[in-house]
């Protein structure tokens, strides 16, 4: 059995918080009383998408503070590559790394500074070849009810 160094992390934190040792660990935000909200990306806690410990993610506001946009953080680790159709818009800003987003086996990379606009109905792959963290940000914010 392999168990891997963000598994046993996991495992520590979620016994040390138990016991009272530590707290999760916080994305740091500042909320003005106008609407406006600043996040820090670096601080954005990461948690697996569904169950894969090489794609994690975490949406950084809620419906609530943002209810027309969505936005977050995604990491792909170890030459992740996962399928999806897009029921929404949703732009990717490359932060570290290559994203690549396959459609019809042709290829949009991205790197640092970089940005992916991926339309509505798009029936992708969204991968890299090694590693990538990027925010994304959706329109709809609600894309599960559209």
């Amino acid at each position: 059995m392999n168990v891997s160094e963000q598994l046993i992390r996991e495992i520590v934190t979620k016994v040390l918080q138990e016991a009272g040792g530590i707290t999760a660990p916080q994305m740091e935000r500042q909320v003005d009383p106008s609407g406006i909200i600043g996040i820090k990306t670096s601080t954005v806690p990461l948690q697996p998408f569904e169950g894969r410990n090489d794609v994690l993610l975490n949406d950084v506001t809620t419906l609530e503070e943002a209810p027309r946009m969505g936005c977050g953080v995604m990491e792909l680790k170890d030459a992740a590559s996962f399928e999806w159709t897009l029921t929404y818009d949703e732009y990717d800003i490359v932060l570290e790394g290559t994203l690549e987003i396959e459609i019809d086996g042709r290829i949009v990379s991205g790197g640092p500074g970089d940005i992916i606009y991926i339309p509505k109905g798009s029936h992708i792959h969204f991968q890299t070849p090694s590693y990538a963290k990027y925010v994304y940000t959706v329109y709809p914010a609600n894309w599960q009810e559209g």
